[in-house]
């Protein structure tokens, strides 16, 4: 309901909040805030009135004289899925018309997600009609017959990359879960799902109940509904992380795919400073082995090599390991087209220079990047990103999620982006990346009939409690792509608190794959296993007040 200050006359206030079912001071404040406003231009009286309350007002709007009722579309959501995509709407503030005098009071914006990020194309383009009126202020027909009227252009019809049964199908999947999972075609960089969990319905942000619903989401600061853990969290990449490191070291010349290392169940990389392996002691691994081993020893040393080789010191290694880890899209915004995200974080010889002072540090100082700990962070979409990355042997188109748009055109063109890797050192990676499914940490993750490249990492976890820093049980994390040749999927899996990788990320992945590459899933017991899996008592230790183990 709309009203004109300066074309309103006495009317009964009790009569008139009777019809909307509320309180008739909230009609005065919004008639002294209209008056505030403009005396001559409609404000919005009251929002989304209902079917029921329409054909009553619609009887007696003639008792109102300055008041009329204005129809505009509300959103639906019907699949209720893929929140964090989608974003939502609200109604436009002051400040949004100041910024573009397109919008008048009353009128919806994007606020996030596709919402936002297209609300130039969703919006669509106003007309003009220009009216005559009487002395009495009062229409009485269009002016000149209607002959400078500008008809108005209704909104695009935008096509998203998102496959509809794998967004549900992760969502499915991370019921009573914490984490992100993140899918994307490497070929064309389109993302075929983005899941964050916990999430929420999107059609709870549209209607009357809108404002109530988005305090109670806003106010959730333990599970963080409306916190995208896709592209907004980061997290230490652990060791899929170590597929990179791998590829610096060929590219730089300080290892080929024969080098061998001994691990004594760890490594000492410095003095009285152990890192520990799961490797048994003795073990001497290559390359290949070294992946589907995911020895720590291994990785350390050429982690240091990578550092100590450059011939000018540890500040120009360091240097050129970022260079190399920018090119797959670290450190920085992808530049996918959605409005929230974080770059991560890729340390350089300035960062440890603040904190070490200039010449008080060396790679042993630094070894925990090697494994993907340390001060790296990236978030799950720059996962996905790097792991499509290795599938296509170099390169990587940036993710995105608008395909097409129906009834208009976009700038569509999306170039190839190469890193900084000879396209030749992939393929042993690739090969260690399948040893790991077939042979390695992430048997789990096997397919009959499908060759799936993979990851499996284990991040440690801390928090503050009572402003004392306390371990968490760790996350599971696993990055993979299938098939091996001409892959058509690369994702990353992301569980919060999961454990290792092979618990919970690696089983949740190989059944997303199986469901995109075959159109079903044959393992049920694996995905009755997932869809049942319940981590909520493990979130609730830290606020339990009570002692709690980890790694269960």
């Amino acid at each position: 309901m709309m009203a004109i200050p300066e074309n309103v006359i006495q009317f009964d206030t009790i009569e008139l909040a009777k019809m909307l079912n509320i309180e008739k001071s909230i009609i005065r404040k919004n008639l002294i805030a209209a008056k505030k406003f403009s005396t001559k231009l409609p404000y919005v009286i009251f929002n989304q009135i209902s079917k029921e309350q329409n054909a009553i007002i619609q009887e007696k709007i003639w008792k109102f004289q300055g008041f009329y009722l204005q129809k505009k579309s509300l959103r639906e959501y019907p699949n209720a899925i893929a929140s964090n995509v989608l974003g939502y709407v609200s109604e436009v503030n002051k400040n949004d018309m100041k910024k573009d005098d397109y919008y008048s009071l009353g009128e919806q914006t994007g606020r996030q997600g596709i919402e936002r990020y297209y609300e130039h194309l969703l919006r669509g383009v106003k007309g003009k009609r220009f009216l005559q009126k009487d002395r009495f202020n009062r229409i009485i027909g269009p002016y000149e017959r209607g002959i400078f009227d500008i008809p108005s252009k209704g909104s695009k019809n935008l096509i998203l990359t998102l496959d509809l049964e794998l967004q549900k199908y992760g969502e499915q999947l991370l019921k009573n879960k914490r984490g992100g999972i993140v899918v994307i075609e490497p070929q064309t960089g389109e993302v075929l799902s983005l899941v964050s969990a916990p999430s929420y319905d999107p059609n709870l942000l549209v209607g009357r109940m809108r404002s109530k619903n988005y305090r109670k989401l806003a106010l959730d600061t333990i599970s963080k509904p409306l916190f995208d853990r896709g592209l907004q969290a980061q997290y230490a990449p652990g060791s899929p992380f170590k597929t990179l490191n791998a590829l610096i070291a060929l590219q730089e010349g300080v290892i080929n795919s024969n080098t061998t290392y001994k691990c004594n169940q760890g490594h000492f990389y410095a003095k009285g400073m152990f890192m520990d392996c799961h490797c048994k002691y003795g073990t001497h691994n290559n390359l290949l082995t070294g992946i589907y081993r995911s020895c720590n020893t291994y990785f350390a040393n050429i982690y240091r090599k990578i550092i100590d080789d450059s011939g000018n010191g540890v500040h120009e290694g360091i240097n050129i390991w970022k260079t190399h880890l920018i090119s797959f899209g670290l450190g920085n915004y992808l530049g996918y087209d959605l409005p929230i995200g974080k770059k991560g974080f890729i340390p350089d010889a300035s960062y440890y220079d603040y904190w070490y002072k200039k010449g008080g540090w060396k790679s042993a100082t630094v070894v925990s990047n090697a494994i993907g700990q340390g001060e790296i962070l990236t978030t799950p979409i720059q996962m996905a990103n790097f792991t499509a990355t290795i599938a296509n042997r170099g390169f990587f188109i940036t993710p995105h999620f608008l395909k097409s748009v129906t009834n208009g055109t976009f700038d569509d063109v999306h170039e190839k982006k190469f890193t900084t890797i000879d396209s030749v050192h992939f393929e042993t990676i690739i090969k260690g990346m399948h040893q790991v499914v077939e042979r390695g940490t992430a048997r789990i993750a096997r397919i009959p009939g499908i060759s799936v490249c993979g990851k499996t990492g284990t991040v440690e976890n801390f928090t503050k409690i009572d402003g004392v820093k306390k371990q968490l049980t760790d996350h599971s994390i696993f990055v993979a792509f299938a098939p091996k040749d001409n892959p058509k999927i690369a994702l990353a899996v992301f569980i919060e608190n999961g454990y290792w990788g092979a618990r919970w990320a690696a089983p949740i992945a190989s059944l997303i794959i199986e469901k995109y590459l075959t159109g079903e899933v044959k393992r049920k017991w694996l995905e009755e296993r997932m869809f049942n899996g319940n981590l909520l008592s493990e979130y609730q230790k830290p606020y339990s007040g009570k002692p709690f183990l980890i790694n269960e």
